[in-house]
C-alpha cells in the first residue's frame, strides 16, 4: 500500500501562487523553487549581524558579494542530484532551490571587514562598524583657493 497524502486545496493553492506577486517572473507549477531564508538582524555597539536559516546547505552553495551601490548580494543555489530512471517518481518535491537577497549597508560599516561563517544551517554574517577615531581619520578638509 502506498502512503500518499491527497492535497485537496489544489484550487486555493493555485490561486494563491499565481497571486504570489514575487513569483510572476517564474513559470507555473515549476519544478524550481525560489525560496528566501528567514533572517535576523541585530546591532550592537560595535557590529551588525545578519542570522540566515539556511538548513542543508554549505558554503559551496552560497555567495556572498557587494555590488556598486553598496548593498549587500546572498545569493544561494542548490540542485538535488537526479536518481536512476529505474524508479518513477511518484511525488517530488526536492529540486532546484535558488535565492538572491540584497541587503543596504548602513554607511557606518566596514567593508573591507565583513565576514561569514556557515555553521548548524546558520549562516552568520558579522559587519562591523567604523569606530569614531577611525570615521575621523576619515573626514577630510579641503583648502579653499
Amino acid at each position: 500500500m502506498l502512503a500518499i497524502r491527497r492535497n485537496q486545496d489544489l484550487m486555493p493553492s493555485l490561486i494563491n501562487e499565481m497571486l504570489n506577486w514575487n513569483n510572476w517572473n517564474s513559470p507555473l507549477l515549476s519544478d524550481d523553487q525560489t525560496t528566501s531564508p528567514k533572517m535576523n538582524v541585530s546591532e550592537s555597539d560595535t557590529d551588525y549581524q545578519l542570522q540566515l536559516a539556511v538548513p542543508g546547505l554549505n558554503k559551496e552553495n552560497l555567495s556572498l558579494s557587494i555590488d556598486s551601490d553598496n548593498n549587500l548580494v546572498l545569493e544561494m543555489q542548490q540542485q538535488h542530484e537526479e536518481q536512476k530512471q529505474e524508479r518513477q517518481w511518484l511525488r517530488r518535491e526536492f529540486g532546484t532551490m535558488q535565492f538572491k537577497q540584497v541587503v543596504a549597508l548602513p554607511d557606518n560599516v566596514k567593508r573591507e571587514s565583513i565576514s561569514a561563517k556557515a555553521t548548524d544551517g546558520i549562516l552568520t554574517v558579522t559587519l562591523p562598524k567604523v569606530t569614531a577615531e577611525e570615521r575621523k581619520a576619515l573626514e577630510q578638509v579641503i583648502e579653499i583657493q
